[in-house]
Order: C-alpha cells, then structure tokens, then sequence
C-alpha cells in the first residue's frame, strides 16, 4: 500500500477543494491499493499529528466549494527550523511524524511560504509534491496560480457594485485590493473592472499624477475609481514596508487605501470614500476557469505521485502543464511584467498607473 498525505497551507483561496478533488480522483484510479491521508491545518497538522484516513466518499462534491475542507494554518518559514527548549524544530517534527505516519509522500498545496518549506522538507529527504495555490499569482516559474481567476471575479463583482453608488453620490472611490508584495491582482482586477487609476507595489505612485489621472476622468464622468494594492506605496514614502506601516501608523492611518483617501481629499476637495473587501475575495464558490484548471493541475500531480517524480511543484508554462524542481523556484519572487501585453493596453485605454 501507498500511503499519500495532502495539506493544504497558507491563505485560503476558492481552488484548493477542486485541486484535492481532482488530485484524489486521479490517484484512485492511477494507484491500485493507495491510503490517503488527510493532514488538517496544514503543517501545523503534521507537527501535532491531526490526520484522518480519507475515503472516496470524503472528496464527493469538492468541486464546487470553497476554501479547503482540510482547513489551513500559516506557517512562517522563519520559524520552522528555530529549535524549542528540547533541542527539536517544528520541521523535525514534521519529518519524524511524516515518518511515523509511514508516508510515501506529501502533496502540499500552497503559495510561497507553504514552498519554501516544502522545498526545505525534500533537502531533508521527504518526498514532495506540491501545487501552485495563491490568489496572488505570484509563484516564480508558473504562468497562473488556481485561486486568482476566482479572486479576481470576486473583485471585480464588488467594483461593479461599487459604481452605481460612487455615481450617484458624484465620488471618488479607493478600493484596496490584496497584494502585499507583487500587484497581479490588482492590476487584473483593476483593469477588468475599468478602474481609472491603479496602483502597484512595482510602481511608487506620484500623488500629482494620481489628482492629474482624477481630474482628467471627471471632465467626462461625475465619478472616479481607484484600485490601490495593499502593499503599494509612494515615491515620498520608504521602500521599506515596516518603516511605511511605521509612519501610516503614527500618522493614524490604517492602511493604504485611508491613506490615500485623505490625500485626494485634501489635494482636491472631493468627496472621497475608501473600501476594502479584504477576505471577500478569498470566499465564494470557485470559478469554472479555476475548476478546470485545478482538474489539470490535480491530475498531472497524480501523475508525479505514480511515477515517483519528488522534489517538484505543478507549473503552466507557455500554455502548458508541466512541473519545476522546488529548489529552482521557492523563495523567488514574481513581480509583474511592467511590459506586459496587459500594462500596455491599460496604459493606451488611460489607466493611470501613478507614474
């Protein structure tokens, strides 16, 4: 008997049941006498050993829900490897009690962090397989990350919303959109919900070119939309990101977004109101784009399993699905494209990118 352990680590996100669908289906068929065993919590569920033998009828329905029926628990990568007062780390424990279970195998599911230690874990001898999970889309080597097509959706469904009250009220709307360190959600939510002005950590925003992009849009409409990531910034403030929350901090702001609405206030004398959808776009039913894809996604890492193919994570590269070695890719960062086929066409249809 093959005995396979999945967890699921990190934020949630709408694809990572139909990736566990997917994935369980294709292994009962690809393995004749395989155990799967899930670990709930994520990592967290390996170091305190909270597993559950699965059957077939665990994984009916998936498809469809959100979230992750495993549940998930952040486990910072700075961490894992700290020794306690017994001389033990969290990953020793992860790897005696990988070895406890009698695992042949761990598919994580997961963004970066949850790579990062996967990557650390098959350095010590554990055989991984993981998938790309993060609304974010920002995992070096993959062209898309299951999650974000849902996430954007979400996104764009509360900007829509949001128009019909910033035009009849006449104003100007920040809506803060996740991203802490790279703006592809953003800027495809942004872009798809006709955002005028969006705002990237890539890019540190001129507050003048933001009023300029304002003004400019309210000649030929009595309202505007701003999406800001959450980790962007301007080219006043620092490129550090605890000296930024630092300073908003001590200035009494909360985030960005009440940031920059004060300043488009006070700079234009506008009405100017601020909205954050937070874990909203996290939520929901996964996407048709996001359940399909997860069927590949799930599928092909059924396949590394048989095949004994460890150490590598599932990618799509040039339109197809493929894997890297974990070793290549974790820890490195996906910054957007500023070049992209995207950024140009927001760009020549007026999109303000604050530079």
């Amino acid at each position: 008997m093959r005995k396979i352990g999945i967890l699921t680590s990190g934020g949630d996100c709408a694809g990572l049941n139909p990736a566990i669908y997917s994935l369980a289906r294709s292994l009962y068929k690809k393995i004749d006498d395989v155990e799967l065993i899930g670990i709930y919590d994520g990592y967290t569920g390996l170091i305190n050993l909270n597993t559950k033998v699965l059957g077939p009828r665990d994984f009916d329905g998936l498809l469809a829900q959100g979230g992750t029926f495993l549940r998930s628990i952040r486990q910072s990568f700075k961490t894992i490897d700290v020794k306690d007062e017994n001389g033990v780390s969290k990953a020793d424990k992860i790897i005696s009690n990988y070895k406890k279970i009698g695992l042949d195998c761990l598919v994580t599911l997961g963004g970066n962090g949850t790579h990062k230690i996967a990557n650390l874990l098959s350095q010590r001898g554990l055989n991984i397989v993981a998938l790309p999970k993060t609304i974010d889309n920002d995992i070096f080597g993959t062209e898309e990350t299951f999650g974000c097509d849902t996430a954007v959706q979400a996104g764009v469904d509360y900007i829509d919303a949001i128009k019909t009250t910033a035009a009849s009220h006449s104003r100007v709307m920040v809506v803060e959109i996740m991203g802490n360190k790279v703006g592809w959600l953003p800027l495809t939510t942004g872009v798809a919900s006709g955002a005028d002005v969006v705002l990237l950590p890539e890019i540190p925003y001129d507050i003048d070119k933001v009023i300029a992009a304002i003004k400019k849009t309210l000649k030929f409409r009595n309202y505007v939309i701003v999406v800001v990531a959450e980790g962007a910034f301007s080219k006043m403030e620092s490129k550090k990101a605890k000296e930024r929350l630092a300073a908003r901090k001590s200035a009494g702001f909360a985030n960005v977004s009440d940031k920059l609405t004060q300043e488009i206030s006070i700079l234009t004398g506008l009405e100017v109101r601020s909205a954050v959808p937070g874990h909203l776009l996290r939520g929901g039913t996964p996407s048709a784009y996001d359940r399909n894809y997860t069927m590949q996604l799930g599928n092909y890492a059924s396949c590394l399993v048989d095949k004994e193919i460890f150490g590598v994570t599932v990618a799509k590269v040039d339109g197809k699905i493929t894997h890297n070695q974990l070793a290549d890719i974790a820890g490195k960062p996906k910054p957007v494209n500023l070049d992209s086929p995207l950024m140009r066409a927001a760009r020549d249809a007026g999109v303000s990118f604050g530079d």
